[in-house]
């Protein structure tokens, strides 16, 4: 689980969903460590895109790289004010795109974590609430 949830997180095309859902049905798994390791996977994950979103930085100065200096502290100023937030939704679609320009803009590293980390255990709580009957949809 731990790998599927890692790799769906990074810019593969890989869902974790239907791994998880079929694990805690066969029920050989504590829920606990299923909702654990799917978690962390996922968590570091999207740190990986975080790091290449912040390497793409090294090449702000080449005239190829699709955004001026002024461009990028404008987008700055707007992803810290208001895009910081979304990265508690960075297990929904798109959010390998969120987490890789959080890494551009610089996010703080510590509220990257807590904010993607948060959002992607909850998920993986909400999953396991349905799949089991529990939270109906």
């Amino acid at each position: 689980m731990f790998f599927v949830a890692f790799g769906a997180a990074t810019l593969l095309p890989l869902p974790s969903e239907p791994l998880f859902a079929a694990l805690q049905i066969q029920g050989d798994t504590s829920l606990l460590w299923l909702v654990v390791f799917a978690s962390v996977g996922n968590t570091l994950g999207s740190v990986v895109n975080y790091v290449l979103g912040w390497q793409a930085m090294r090449f702000a100065d080449r005239s190829w790289f699709p955004a001026n200096p002024k461009k990028m502290a404008r987008a700055q100023r707007w992803f810290e004010r208001w895009g910081i937030w979304t990265l508690l939704f960075a297990w929904m679609p798109l959010g390998d795109a969120i987490t890789l320009l959080s890494g551009v803009m610089r996010t703080r590293f510590w509220l990257f974590f807590v904010l993607v980390a948060t959002g992607k255990t909850l998920r993986y709580v909400a999953m396991a609430l349905v799949t089991s009957g529990v939270l109906a949809l």
